[in-house]
């Protein structure tokens, strides 16, 4: 707890420096203007689900990995191929689940801008990183569900286009945090 009074605070700059301006920028954009900020020092250092900056740039980077492995393997990877990939191969709950996750977004800026309330880009961003990773763990129990299968080309390049569409969710909604988003995570 802070007090000025007692002389225990911390100052901005002295956030940044130990955990960086992209985690301090997203954990200040999950709360409203006018809520309280508790900023948990060991929560947004560690790489877990209970760091939403950790959780939602680790869902970014797991589709870049995700696409270097698909061109490596010779499957399409460009914008326009995946724009067109035929979409009909995602009938699965949790595929549909993300798909409309995805579709929330144009309406969540709205929204979020029309209010003035960025904090909705974070929860939302939470969320979509969240319905991704249960995709992605879904897939080691039912390999039908892999986003990479040999023998489905048009499985495969159905996936990763919606692999590809939550890329670019995450990588505007950070963008609109002024978060960058990861590549890799290392």
């Amino acid at each position: 707890k802070m007090s000025k009074r007692a002389g225990t605070f911390v100052t901005l700059r002295d956030v940044v420096d130990e955990v960086g301006p992209d985690v301090t920028r997203f954990v200040m954009l999950t709360r409203k203007n006018d809520a309280p900020l508790d900023f948990d020092f060991d929560r947004v250092l560690e790489q877990s689900k209970d760091n939403p900056v950790f959780y939602v740039q680790y869902a970014h980077a797991r589709i870049c990995s995700l696409l270097r492995k698909a061109a490596a393997a010779g499957l399409p990877t460009d914008d326009a191929t995946l724009r067109d990939a035929d979409l009909s191969p995602l009938a699965h709950e949790a595929e549909l689940a993300l798909a409309k996750k995805i579709a929330e977004w144009p309406r969540l800026v709205e929204i979020a801008a029309k209010n003035c309330e960025p904090h909705r880009v974070a929860f939302y961003l939470y969320e979509l990183a969240s319905e991704l990773h249960a995709l992605w763990n879904r897939g080691h129990d039912e390999p039908a569900l892999r986003f990479l299968q040999e023998d489905d080309p048009q499985g495969s390049a159905a996936r990763l286009a919606l692999t590809r569409a939550s890329a670019v969710v995450i990588s505007a909604g950070l963008g609109i945090l002024g978060v960058t988003p990861a590549e890799e995570m290392r």
